[in-house]
């Protein structure tokens, strides 16, 4: 393959999953996120239903620990981030999702025995200050400094992906990508029923076109992810994925009016800067001294 096209693979699923929170972001402003979640993950398994090769090596696992820990986290951290999606502007919810790179690091460090580097203090303090900044920049106005829950329950869907990538990176070491992937679509559909089915409500036309696009666009954006990174590095990986909350702050403020603050905007630098340093270090090996 041109070394060119797993970049170009990798910078289309980021503008996926750009268009994707932003169909969600326009379907909850008449329908639950619980039921946008669930529809979701439920389109997210038509790949494995339509086509019996790929369902039949979803099927085939050896660790079902594991595929069990990445669906329930990923899961979770898509319903949060739903909920964020929801009531704080889609760039800030996909900034503070997107921040699970610095908590992957802890998780590896303590499930799967990997030795932190003392260089990440450095970036992943700065991440923290950051969404600190990010999460109570959007109130400097009203002359207070609040982390409201839904900035809570976007931080906890960076959390939880965090743990759902140290799974992913266990399980990568004997389960297949359609297994892990099918694992996710499972798993975050009954994570989400519960909520998708308290609140539940047909949707209208316009409403099924969106939960069709938040599908779609999930779909396209896991599969080129999941082929491209056959060829790109974990670092052109990590740093590429950030183009998704560039894109969506971005989209909130010229077609939402999402409009940020100076303390707000900051936030986004720092932190952005912050992952891309802690992607960085974890994807440089040390030099030996």
């Amino acid at each position: 393959m041109p070394p060119r096209r797993p970049m170009l693979l990798m910078l289309a699923s980021a503008l996926c999953f750009a268009c994707m929170a932003l169909a969600a972001k326009l379907a909850s402003r008449t329908l639950p996120a619980g039921e946008i979640t669930l529809v979701r993950f439920a389109i997210m398994l038509l790949p494995l239903a339509l086509v019996p090769g790929w369902r039949r090596q979803a099927l085939r696992f050896q660790r079902l620990d594991l595929l069990v820990y990445r669906g329930l986290f990923g899961g979770l951290a898509v319903l949060l981030y739903f909920f964020a999606i929801a009531h704080v502007p889609v760039g800030i919810a996909t900034l503070l999702n997107y921040s699970s790179p610095v908590f992957s690091v802890l998780f590896a460090a303590v499930f799967l025995g990997e030795r932190a580097d003392p260089r990440l203090l450095g970036p992943f303090v700065a991440a923290l200050a950051g969404v600190f900044l990010v999460s109570t920049g959007r109130t400097e106005l009203a002359g207070g400094l609040t982390f409201g829950r839904w900035e809570l329950a976007g931080l906890a869907s960076a959390v939880l992906s965090g743990a759902a990538v140290a799974a992913i990176r266990a399980a990568r070491r004997s389960e297949s990508s359609w297994a892990i992937y099918g694992s996710f679509s499972i798993f975050g559909l009954v994570v989400a029923a519960p909520f998708g089915y308290a609140g539940f409500r047909t949707p209208t036309a316009r409403e099924w076109a969106l939960l069709a696009a938040v599908g779609g666009f999930s779909i396209a954006a896991q599969l080129l992810m999941t082929y491209a990174y056959r060829w790109v590095t974990n670092l052109q990986a990590g740093v590429l994925a950030q183009l998704t909350v560039i894109v969506s702050l971005a989209a909130g403020a010229l077609w939402l009016g999402e409009r940020l603050g100076a303390r707000a905007l900051a936030g986004c630098v720092l932190t952005l800067a912050g992952v891309v340093g802690v992607v960085w270090l974890q994807s440089t090996p040390r030099a030996v001294e």
